[in-house]
């Protein structure tokens, strides 16, 4: 018998064809990232049973006692390789296909278990003695032990956290001054990312010894954490007031990654020496974007206050003290006015006033500004006022409840809720900013003084509005000029007696 054929019958006797078929099945097949570490022992225990095993065939054909000695490591081997191999098939390809989970740290301990079982078992059927082995395994485990408590109690506790699910891959966490989502649970350690791209590796046993906060989990409902985000404003302004204006600049935002359900809320935290404090919680869907939110939330603050004209506190001992005389005023004020008066002159709307009936409006209008994302208005709406736009972008969407469409886009010296200002109508569509949006508010109480003292000017807002209804409808409807002018004139007439019955004007 030749070399070769001597190698085929020992493989055939400690089934290497199978095995090596086995290991490449696992190598094609099994390509999930966190199988592949595997493969290298895989390889370690395939190629240490190939080099055994033809040392045991060159010492068979020199006729050496020791090929028999070397039979038995390379089929020891040849079974730990199986085994490894057959759990990469299982674990990597045949469970995830039936969408079974199996903890990594569990699969581990199950292939150890396994290998060392098969491995006594043909150490075992080869006639080795095992009587002696045991008993002095017996007493390196009490060594070990001794020697390895930390190690043995980070593996114990790797396998507690898989076994119970207390803690799972994808779980946010907070344990003494470390917090971050969990990324995997190993023999030793857990690995976790933190918000500044750092990953810490927790022993096990510090888990076990300590306070874990998983953060946003409640049984039965959805993951999410609530947060806070304070402010103070001064004591001049009524809490209610504070409250509901901030509410309405929150919820009405639909921010990203708040939840809509529960609601934010505000409330009064604590009355200081200088100032109320006060704070929004809220509940956050997405862990990782705590502070990106939270910014997200004081701009929706600040500007909500800055339309309610509600400042915020400034800290009592940065107060800044300026002694105003009735010049400084009367310039300031003056300057605000003119302010108004150019986006008053700007907007053909109020083309038909008068300079001092611009002026006048112009020291009604409050400014109004909203941030980038904010409803400034919602389709359905009673608010008795018009928008005047003085800066940005802003986007006219009608919609019926479920789904919304874009109609419309406004700009600078654009104005909407003209309808509702003038005929006390609801809005007719919800108006989003898409940047941040400088505007002023005209108010029906401000407009009134205004149309009291001249009261023609409703025929000339009717003649005005109805010009720009009738455009939009001819355009859309394609209507001829004769058709256009008589419905103008019908509109117009409607108008008119809509706008002297809403001002009560004779």
């Amino acid at each position: 018998m030749n070399f070769f054929e001597a190698l085929w019958a020992e493989a055939m006797v400690a089934k290497t064809p199978y095995l090596l078929l086995l290991v490449l099945v696992a190598l094609l097949f099994s390509r999930a990232a966190h199988v592949r570490p595997r493969f290298r022992g895989v390889l370690f225990f395939t190629a240490m049973h190939v080099v055994t095993l033809l040392l045991v065939v060159a010492l068979k054909s020199v006729d050496s006692t020791l090929a028999g000695e070397f039979r038995i490591p390379s089929w020891v081997f040849g079974s730990v390789a199986f085994v490894a191999s057959g759990a990469i098939v299982v674990f990597g390809t045949l469970f995830p296909k039936m969408r079974f989970h199996v903890p990594r740290i569990l699969q581990d301990v199950l292939v150890a278990i396994l290998a060392g079982a098969v491995a006594v078992t043909v150490a075992g059927r080869a006639g080795v003695n095992l009587s002696g082995l045991i008993a002095t395994s017996a007493v390196l485990t009490a060594i070990l032990g001794f020697s390895l408590q930390d190690v043995i109690g980070n593996v114990a506790g790797g396998l507690a956290l898989q076994i119970d699910t207390s803690v799972e891959v994808g779980d946010w966490i907070s344990v003494n001054d470390i917090s971050g989502r969990v990324t995997e649970v190993r023999w030793r350690y857990t690995a976790v990312e933190t918000r500044n791209w750092e990953t810490v590796l927790i022993p096990n046993i510090v888990l076990m010894r300590n306070d874990v906060k998983i953060m946003g989990r409640r049984a039965g409902q959805p993951t999410l954490w609530r947060r806070w985000v304070k402010f103070n404003v001064d004591f001049q302004h009524q809490p209610s007031d504070v409250i509901e204006v901030v509410e309405a600049a929150v919820r009405g935002a639909r921010i990203p990654r708040v939840a809509v359900d529960p609601a934010p809320q505000v409330l009064l935290m604590e009355l200081g020496s200088s100032s109320a404090e006060y704070a929004v919680r809220y509940w956050l869907s997405d862990m990782s974007q705590t502070d990106a939110t939270d910014s997200e939330v004081r701009t929706r603050i600040y500007f909500g206050l800055q339309r309610a004209e509600i400042a915020l506190s400034m800290p009592s001992q940065h107060l800044l003290v300026t002694q105003e005389d009735q010049q400084r005023e009367a310039a300031k004020t003056e300057k605000q006015v003119t302010r108004r008066r150019t986006l008053l002159e700007r907007v053909d709307l109020f083309g038909s006033l008068s300079t001092e009936e611009r002026n006048e409006l112009a020291k009604t209008l409050r400014y109004a500004p909203f941030s980038r994302g904010e409803v400034m208005t919602r389709q359905g709406a009673e608010a008795h006022w018009l928008y005047l736009i003085e800066e940005g972008t802003a986007s006219v969407r009608i919609g019926d409840g479920v789904v919304e469409k874009e109609v419309a886009k406004l700009g600078a010296f654009s104005f909407f809720g003209e309808m509702s200002l003038l005929t006390g109508q609801p809005r007719a569509a919800t108006v989003v900013a898409e940047t941040d949006v400088e505007c002023f508010r005209l108010e029906k109480a401000g407009f009134q003084k205004v149309l009291e003292k001249r009261p023609e000017l409703a025929k000339d807002f009717a003649a005005a509005l109805s010009k720009r209804s009738v455009e939009l409808e001819a355009a859309r409807e394609g209507l001829d000029a004769e058709t256009a002018r008589k419905r103008q004139k019908n509109s117009e007439a409607d108008l008119f007696g809509q706008i002297k019955a809403f001002f009560r004007l004779r």
